[in-house]
Protein backbone atom coordinates (compact mmCIF):
# COMPACT_ATOMS: atom_id res chain seq x y z
CA UNK A 1 0.00 0.00 0.00
CA UNK A 2 1.37 3.39 -1.01
CA UNK A 3 0.61 6.47 1.05
CA UNK A 4 0.41 9.74 -0.92
CA UNK A 5 1.51 13.00 0.52
CA UNK A 6 -0.77 15.99 0.03
CA UNK A 7 1.48 17.33 -2.72
CA UNK A 8 1.34 14.09 -4.73
CA UNK A 9 -2.45 13.97 -4.48
CA UNK A 10 -2.72 17.58 -5.69
CA UNK A 11 -0.37 16.83 -8.58
CA UNK A 12 -2.44 13.79 -9.53
CA UNK A 13 -5.63 15.90 -9.46
CA UNK A 14 -4.01 18.50 -11.74
CA UNK A 15 -2.90 15.83 -14.19
CA UNK A 16 -6.42 14.42 -14.34
CA UNK A 17 -7.84 17.93 -14.95
CA UNK A 18 -5.34 18.49 -17.78
CA UNK A 19 -6.32 15.19 -19.39
CA UNK A 20 -9.99 16.20 -19.28
CA UNK A 21 -9.22 19.61 -20.80
CA UNK A 22 -7.19 17.99 -23.61
CA UNK A 23 -10.01 15.61 -24.50
CA UNK A 24 -12.57 18.39 -24.67
CA UNK A 25 -14.56 18.13 -27.88
CA UNK A 26 -14.67 20.81 -30.51
CA UNK A 27 -16.64 24.00 -30.03
CA UNK A 28 -17.88 26.33 -32.72
CA UNK A 29 -17.33 30.08 -33.04
CA UNK A 30 -20.49 31.44 -34.64
CA UNK A 31 -20.91 34.96 -35.99
CA UNK A 32 -24.37 36.43 -36.56
CA UNK A 33 -25.50 38.93 -39.16
CA UNK A 34 -26.13 42.52 -38.10
CA UNK A 35 -27.11 45.78 -39.75
CA UNK A 36 -24.17 47.93 -38.72
CA UNK A 37 -20.91 46.21 -39.81
CA UNK A 38 -19.74 46.48 -43.42
CA UNK A 39 -18.52 43.52 -45.44
CA UNK A 40 -15.05 45.07 -45.55
CA UNK A 41 -14.92 45.38 -41.76
CA UNK A 42 -16.10 41.79 -41.17
CA UNK A 43 -13.60 40.48 -43.70
CA UNK A 44 -10.80 42.45 -42.06
CA UNK A 45 -11.77 41.15 -38.59
CA UNK A 46 -11.74 37.54 -39.78
CA UNK A 47 -8.35 37.98 -41.42
CA UNK A 48 -6.78 39.68 -38.39
CA UNK A 49 -8.39 37.74 -35.55
CA UNK A 50 -8.88 34.29 -37.10
CA UNK A 51 -5.96 34.32 -39.58
CA UNK A 52 -8.32 33.44 -42.43
CA UNK A 53 -7.39 34.27 -46.01
CA UNK A 54 -9.17 37.14 -47.76
CA UNK A 55 -11.14 34.67 -49.89
CA UNK A 56 -12.25 32.57 -46.92
CA UNK A 57 -13.19 35.69 -44.95
CA UNK A 58 -15.19 37.04 -47.87
CA UNK A 59 -17.07 33.75 -48.32
CA UNK A 60 -17.92 33.65 -44.61
CA UNK A 61 -19.15 37.25 -44.70
CA UNK A 62 -21.45 36.41 -47.64
CA UNK A 63 -22.77 33.31 -45.87
CA UNK A 64 -23.48 35.34 -42.73
CA UNK A 65 -25.27 37.99 -44.78
CA UNK A 66 -27.55 35.53 -46.57
CA UNK A 67 -28.01 32.81 -43.94
CA UNK A 68 -27.99 35.00 -40.82
CA UNK A 69 -25.03 33.24 -39.21
CA UNK A 70 -22.04 31.02 -39.93
CA UNK A 71 -19.50 28.96 -38.05
CA UNK A 72 -16.23 30.80 -38.62
CA UNK A 73 -13.87 28.60 -36.59
CA UNK A 74 -13.94 25.15 -34.95
CA UNK A 75 -11.54 24.41 -32.11
CA UNK A 76 -11.49 23.62 -28.37
CA UNK A 77 -13.45 26.17 -26.37
CA UNK A 78 -10.38 27.48 -24.54
CA UNK A 79 -8.80 28.35 -27.91
CA UNK A 80 -11.96 30.04 -29.23
CA UNK A 81 -12.69 32.24 -26.20
CA UNK A 82 -10.02 34.92 -26.86
CA UNK A 83 -10.97 34.96 -30.55
CA UNK A 84 -14.65 35.43 -29.71
CA UNK A 85 -13.79 38.20 -27.26
CA UNK A 86 -11.67 39.96 -29.92
CA UNK A 87 -14.50 39.79 -32.47
CA UNK A 88 -17.03 41.11 -29.95
CA UNK A 89 -14.67 43.96 -29.02
CA UNK A 90 -14.61 44.88 -32.70
CA UNK A 91 -18.41 45.06 -32.77
CA UNK A 92 -19.31 41.67 -34.26
CA UNK A 93 -22.00 39.46 -32.79
CA UNK A 94 -20.15 36.25 -31.93
CA UNK A 95 -20.84 33.32 -29.61
CA UNK A 96 -19.29 29.96 -28.83
CA UNK A 97 -21.55 26.94 -29.23
CA UNK A 98 -20.65 23.44 -28.04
Amino acid sequence: MRVFSGFEEELEDLLVEDEIADTEGPAFLVVYNDDHNSFDWVIRCFMEVLDHSHEQSEQLAIMIHFKGKATVKTAPKKELKPKKDALVERGLSAVIEE
